[in-house]
This record gives structure tokens, sequence and C-alpha cells, in this order.
């Protein structure tokens, strides 16, 4: 906490004082009087000098596997020197020549904690048991979720059964979508939502039976096998969905008997196998360990990421495949999440998978730094190495979008603070646009800019037409409709209800897209096979490509089970406006695991409306 006037000692649990103590009280009485998740300050013994003991902080961090994360204030290893590898400080992003352009289009009804695009075209908003929202049930209490339309920007109430609170979630193979686990019921808020650690939800959407709009959640009784708040999930190959992480109780995750470091595995109709198994890099991690970056790599094992580690993991052996080195830097992960992004697979390099993790910070306050590098790594390489780059600033809780050209844009989140309620400050307002085509350093360029904070409990995610919904930010323990100055912890922020559309670059100018797109079928295997699609090219066409799409559940900056794949083509008549090509799919459900996509066709970057189709 340089220039603070704290110095935070983890090993000792303590915070000396380096300032006068007129500098340094505010920020002890602050903490003294929020007692959150990781912080607890302990009061003085009586009639003990204020000295270098005066402060006294409950935290004990696993820093890394190995040097490079040693220093005062960690756990593991020796911790007596600086960093051997300094991450590097921002970097300065040109302007985007088309920096795209936000809009407000709409109110979303709930706090959007939680969503994710539908089979039918919608947004499904998902939040906690609250004490207000915009829109009621036909039982007079509050809905905690919607169901949003972006082609009429209207939404829908819909119930639950059990508290959502921070949960994970993922589309099963038959593209129902389920949101895992959640929080205590609040009776005294409303009585007909009970307690949701061990709840699985579902919910069904199709593109092609609009008898299932504005249906309500369904949670016939399946539990999962332990209790989960802040769990992450990953469908597998065989359809089955791995979920690790979460608390056990919502209680201080510096007592490990608070914390569940493990994970279960829920079978292809979303009931868990009732085993809930320690995972090592959980386990370490600890308290850093919940809300894990999951990605399903090429080979069909598990790219998992928390705090600063990273390993490859074998669900069906429960074996560590491999030990990645450790990314330099603040933490990654919740309370300091950034966020993370497999970038598009082609099978140009093997479908040989990248991962970006952006973002991040030093501990959960309010005055926490934000990190402003990003690592990519080749996890499945014979050597694999983080490579550094940074950001134009420190961001918290930025979230990457996939985009149909292949780019990413990152949206949302802070300059300074952390996850939690009223501990972040400094909204970063402004999209960067990520090109991976870019040598490493020159990838990212500067977008618009919105003018609305989204800070804790924001999303973003990629709509049919290529635009990206933004939605969220209810960075407090119950909705606020008007800052309040001058609380502890701060509401300085809304609660926020407003939709914004993101236009990216290559859709602001109004370009002419591709049209009229037909698909020979929409049950696609992932298995080599091909299928047609016929489409219209805007006139002076010199590349059109078709890319395969699947967007997952999005929240606190995770976009669990994002991924895109361009596909092989043939057929393809230079100059021609009316066009057949003959699309070839992935080689199998490594690469496209079982569940709803959409198809974009793109011609110069510029993407049709994308299809709905299920990959079996």
């Amino acid at each position: 906490m340089a220039g603070v006037g704290i110095h935070w000692d983890i090993v000792a649990k303590a915070a000396f004082l380096d300032a006068p103590l007129p500098r340094v009280l505010p920020q002890i009485q602050r903490l003294q009087s929020r007692k959150n998740l990781f912080w607890e300050v302990l009061q003085q013994p009586p009639g003990m000098e204020v000295t270098q003991q005066m402060a006294r902080v409950a935290l004990a961090t696993f820093c890394g596997n190995t040097t490079a994360h040693c220093g005062e204030g960690c756990q593991s290893g020796p911790c007596t020197g600086a960093p051997e590898a300094p991450a590097p400080g921002p970097s300065n992003a040109p302007a985007s020549a088309n920096p795209g352009v936000f809009n407000v289009v709409g109110q979303s009804g709930v706090p959007a904690m939680h969503a994710g695009l539908m089979p039918n075209g919608r947004v499904i908003f998902l939040d906690k048991v609250e004490d207000y929202t915009q829109i009621k049930l036909s039982n007079g209490q509050y809905a905690y979720s919607t169901e949003y339309d972006p082609a009429t920007n209207t939404i829908v109430a819909l119930s639950y059964k059990t508290n959502a609170f921070c949960s994970g979630g993922a589309f099963l193979a038959d593209g129902r979508w389920v949101s895992l686990g959640g929080n205590a019921p609040l009776s005294f808020i409303d009585p007909t939502v009970g307690d949701g650690f061990q709840a699985i939800r579902y919910l069904s959407r199709s593109s092609t039976d609009p008898s299932l709009n504005g249906q309500d959640w369904s949670e016939p009784g399946n539990k999962l096998s332990t209790a989960r708040w802040y769990a992450s999930a990953q469908t597998m190959p065989d359809g089955t969905v791995f979920v690790a992480s979460g608390s056990l109780n919502g209680l201080d995750p510096t007592v490990p008997t608070n914390n569940n470091p493990t994970y279960e595995v829920l079978n292809n109709e979303g009931i868990s196998d009732g085993n809930s198994v320690l995972m090592d890099i959980l386990n370490k991690n600890q308290p850093y360990y919940m809300y894990p970056y999951i990605h399903l790599l090429s080979d069909g094992n598990l790219f998992v990421f928390v705090s600063k580690s990273a390993q490859i993991f074998n669900v069906a052996g429960n074996q560590i495949v491999t030990e990645l080195p450790d990314l330099t830097g603040d933490f990654r992960t919740y309370p300091n999440g950034g966020g993370s992004v497999l970038l598009p697979l082609s099978s140009a390099n093997d479908w040989d998978p990248e991962i970006v993790v952006c973002g991040g910070g030093a501990y959960q306050d309010i005055t926490s730094p934000t990190d402003p590098t990003c690592g990519s790594v080749l996890p499945l390489s014979d050597n694999p190495t983080w490579v550094l780059e940074s950001m134009p600033e420190g961001r918290g809780m930025v979230e990457a979008t996939l985009l149909p050209d292949g780019t990413v844009v990152w949206l949302n989140g802070c300059n300074q603070g952390a996850e939690g309620f009223g501990l972040a400050t400094a909204p970063t307002l402004e999209a960067l646009i990520y090109d991976p085509s870019e040598p490493v350093g020159q990838r990212f360029s500067r977008g618009a800019s919105s003018t609305i904070p989204r800070l804790y409990h924001s999303v973003a995610l990629l709509l049919p037409d290529g635009t990206v919904m933004v939605a969220g930010s209810n960075p407090v323990q119950q909705p606020v409709l008007t800052p309040v100055p001058n609380q502890t912890p701060s509401e300085d922020y809304v609660t926020e209800f407003r939709v914004e559309n993101y236009v990216p670059p290559y859709l602001q100018n109004k370009p002419s897209r591709p049209s009229n797109i037909v698909l020979s079928s929409k049950d696609l295997a992932a298995d080599g096979s091909t299928f047609n699609i016929t489409f219209n090219a805007p006139a002076g066409s010199t590349i059109c490509e078709v890319v395969l799409y699947h967007g997952g559940y999005v929240t606190h900056s995770l976009h669990m089970g994002q991924r895109m794949a361009f596909l092989d083509t043939t057929g393809y008549e230079k100059g021609a406006t009316s066009q057949t090509l003959q699309v070839k799919m992935p080689p199998n459900r490594n690469i496209a695991q079982p569940g709803p996509y959409m198809i974009f066709v793109t011609c110069g970057g510029v993407p049709a409306i994308g299809q709905f189709v299920m990959v079996l």
C-alpha cells in the first residue's frame, strides 16, 4: 500500500504503520467498521501505546509456486525478496479509427448479476434476493430474474425458488441453462425464496419452440453434493458439467472450514454425481480460491487458473497434467478478479488454444491498486510461458467478450478497489479492443467510452446482431437508487438498471452485412462433418468466413464456457454476391462441446445476423 501509510505483513497477519497515525487512522477505522470477507482489524489491547502493532489484519495468502511472487505478505516460499520478474506498468494504446458507440436501449428490471444469451435470442438476467427491483411477480414479491428481448427492449419477470446470489452456471448438452449454487435465504425480505447454497436451477429456451418463452426457472429438487457460493462451471466434451470451488457458508475465507476447495461433476442431465473431490490448486490458494477461470482445451483437459497459479487438469483421472508457471502481477481472481478469455480456435494452428488473463488487484479494499497487465499463454505448448503486455490502465472486474471478427472487447470495471460491496471507485468506462492477430504489445486499441459506471455485478455479452449488451452494476448490499455520500462501505455508485448496447467498430458506420443466411442443418456434429451455408455477400467482398460461437454463463467478469472457433470452408467465389459455402465442423467435442451455439457468417469482418444451432 505504497503512499497510503500502512504496510501489510500478511505472514505475521499484521498491518504496520509507516506514516503518522492521523494519516492512517481513517483507513483502519474503515476496515474496522466493515469487517468484510477478508479484513478484520483487531482491537488495540488496553493501555498499549499506538505503535507499529496498532493494527492487526487476519489474512494469509498463497502467492504462487515460485519466488516470482515472494515478498513480504506471502505465505508461500521463502518470501524474502522482491519479485524476480516485476510486472510492467500501463502501456499507451492508440485510439481505434472506429471506436464503436454506446447506446442506452432499455431497462433490465433486476440487477444484472448473472446473464446469458438464450437460443430464442433473448437474454436472461439473474440476481439475488433484493428489497427492490423494477418488476414484481404475480404473488406481489419482487422478481429477481427477467427475460429481456433485445428486439423490443422489453422484459418479462421470472420466478425462482432459491437464492441465486453469486452462482455459477453453464449450458447443458440439451440446451438448458443451469445456475449452480448460491446463498442463504433472506426470509425477512422474501419468505418465498429458500436456501440456494446447493441449488441447481434449470431454464429451458428454444430457437424453434416459442411456447417456452417467459417460463419460470425449474427447480425439481436436485442438489449439488456440497454447498457452493462463487463456484465456476464448464461443460465437458461428453456433456457433463465440471463444477468447482465455492464457499460453504459465505463466511470468512481465511478460515479453511468455511471453504469448499473441491469439484464435482454433473451428468448430462445436470444431476450431481454426489461426490465433492478436493482440488489441489483451489486448496493451496485459499483464500483466493473462488470463481476460478476454467477453459476446456483441445486435448479434452481443463485449464484452471486461480489467484496467480495455473494448471492443466484431467477430470476423468483426477490428475494434474501440467503445473504451469505463475503469472506475474497482482491477484487475478475473486476478490481481485480481472478477466480471462480463450482466444478463437482455428485449424490453421491445429486448434492450439491461447488463453489471456488481464487485470486484477492487490487486496480487497477500496484503496487497492489494480493491475494493468495481461498474460497470454499457450498451455499445450512444450514450454508454456506467460507473455506479458499491458492495458492503458489498471483494471479490476474487466471482462472479455469474443467478437465474430476474431477480436475481443474488454469492458467494465474499475481503476481502484476490488470486488465486494462498496469497494470500488474510479470506474473504467472505455472499451478496449484486443486484436490477437497483432504482435504482443500492439494488440490493444482504445474504443468508445460509456457514461455509465459498471462496477461489481456487471455483465457484457455478445448478441446475435453482433453488438454487445452491457448491463448491471449493483455494488451495494441492497439496491440504492441515489448516491449516498460518506458511507462505509461506499454508496457513491448506485444500482444500475439501464441496459446499453455497444456497437463494435465493424458495425459503427452501418456497413452492408451478409444476408439471407440459410443453413442446410441446424443440428451439427463436432466430428469433422460438413454442412452448407448459402447467403448473399455484400458487393466487393474479398473474403467471407464462418464462425461458431458459444456464449456460456456470464457473471463477475467471468464468461464461463465462452468459446469461438473459425470453421474451414470451401466454395467461396470471389466477387460473387450469391455464395454457397461447404463448412467443416471441428474434428471433435474438445473443440466444440455439445450445446447451443451461434453461427456467424462474416465478410470483411462484418457479421451477418447470427443463426442459432445445436452442436451434438
